[in-house]
């Protein structure tokens, strides 16, 4: 189904732009530069991997207390690591759940079998402060919390500022998830007491996928000598060893790292995380504000919307179709996500990546085409 009237948008590559959690729309130059050839042990390399671990310390204002260690592999590949190398096999795992990557932890955590307990929102409810800190009132086993920075399920943005200092208090171990907010949502480990939080080179650093990072407290990594169940998960030997050589243990993704210190430097430029969350912040305000106009209803208040992904109900017209809706988008050079909650029938829309204003009202306009091609004025929701 299209419209006469219908054109399509493209990015500068010829791809359709991505309104995902990611991968995402990346810059041609960010692209450009995996167009080279590197030797794992050239010193040009060498040089390019220790520029991105300085970054990305820099990012979380760690300077002289905290270190990065990269990691091949998707972003679930380090949030598996860090489960395992944080984690003692004595340890227990408290793990705050409102979507689907806090459940992914506590799987993780019954492959390795990790001694955890669970302490689960609905998906579009932020974890509880109060319940935390009630739990580790009540058990004093608890070793370590997890929570999710930005749960991609709904959007919703945890209260990790909250979280920690209950966690500081009761002196116990904070790991982090932040895969989906890092680089665009504020972490300062002056102010945010942590043992280590993981992202990935795609995701708000807008790198190719295919390399995962933990930054760590250094203090806290030394301790996990031993720990890992996984030889090549584990961070610890990988830390020891580039700092042995500056090498990685196993063969690095090279045009990953080459397309991600090209990401790094235009992150920089624009602005490090004021800029790039600002941008993203405008991006979903005016999707949000748009897709409003038009009848759709968000999952979540304003108040708990991170400027990552939004989650929109899918509207109860008869005539309309998700899967026509999808494909008319796509045909018009955008790509959105299918919803991923329990909660509530949704589909979702992505603010991050390579976008700035004008590709999210291109976006705009394809949905009220679609909604033309359906026949539909307005949009209903069941209540």
């Amino acid at each position: 189904m299209t419209s006469e009237n219908s054109s399509s948008a493209s990015s500068p590559s010829g791809d359709p732009y991505l309104l995902t959690p990611g991968p995402l729309t990346t810059s041609l130059s960010v692209k450009q530069a995996m167009l080279h050839d590197y030797g794992s042990r050239d010193a040009n390399f060498i040089d390019l991997n220790a520029r991105i671990l300085e970054r990305l310390v820099d990012i979380v204002n760690g300077q002289g207390s905290h270190v990065s260690v990269p990691l091949q592999g998707s972003g679930t590949f380090v949030v598996e690591a860090m489960i395992g190398n944080f984690v003692p096999a004595d340890g227990k795992l408290l793990i705050l759940i409102n979507g689907a990557y806090g459940q992914r932890i506590k799987k993780i955590c019954d492959y390795y079998g990790r001694n955890y307990v669970v302490q689960e929102t609905a998906e579009d409810v932020p974890v509880n402060p109060v319940q935390l800190d009630a739990a580790l009132d009540n058990d004093t086993s608890i070793s370590h919390v997890v929570v999710v920075h930005c749960e991609t399920t709904s959007g919703i943005l945890n209260p990790l500022k909250e979280v920690a200092d209950i966690v500081a208090h009761h002196r116990r171990s904070l790991l982090i998830d932040s895969m989906s907010a890092f680089g665009a949502l504020p972490l300062d480990a002056t102010e945010v007491r942590f043992d280590a939080v993981v992202a990935s080179s795609n995701k708000c650093l807008e790198g190719a996928p295919g390399m995962g990072f933990c930054v760590a407290r250094e203090s806290a990594l030394v301790e996990t000598e031993g720990n890992s169940p996984s030889l090549v998960l584990d961070l610890y030997d990988q830390w020891r060893a580039m700092q042995a050589n500056r090498q990685w243990r196993f063969t690095p993704p090279t045009h990953v790292l080459l397309a991600f210190d090209q990401a790094l430097t235009e992150y920089f430029e624009e602005g490090g995380v004021g800029g790039r969350g600002g941008r993203y912040r405008s991006n979903c305000d005016l999707l949000v504000t748009g897709m409003r106009e038009m009848g759709f209803k968000t999952l979540l208040p304003d108040e708990l919307q991170a400027p990552i992904i939004v989650t929109f109900h899918m509207p109860s017209n008869p005539e309309f179709d998700f899967e026509a809706f999808y494909d008319g988008l796509k045909q018009r050079g955008y790509v959105i996500y299918p919803g991923k909650l329990t909660v509530a029938d949704s589909f979702r829309m992505g603010c991050i990546g390579r976008l700035d204003g004008e590709q999210i009202q291109g976006a705009l306009d394809a949905v009220a085409d679609m909604l033309r091609c359906f026949g539909i004025d307005r949009i209903t929701q069941s209540e």
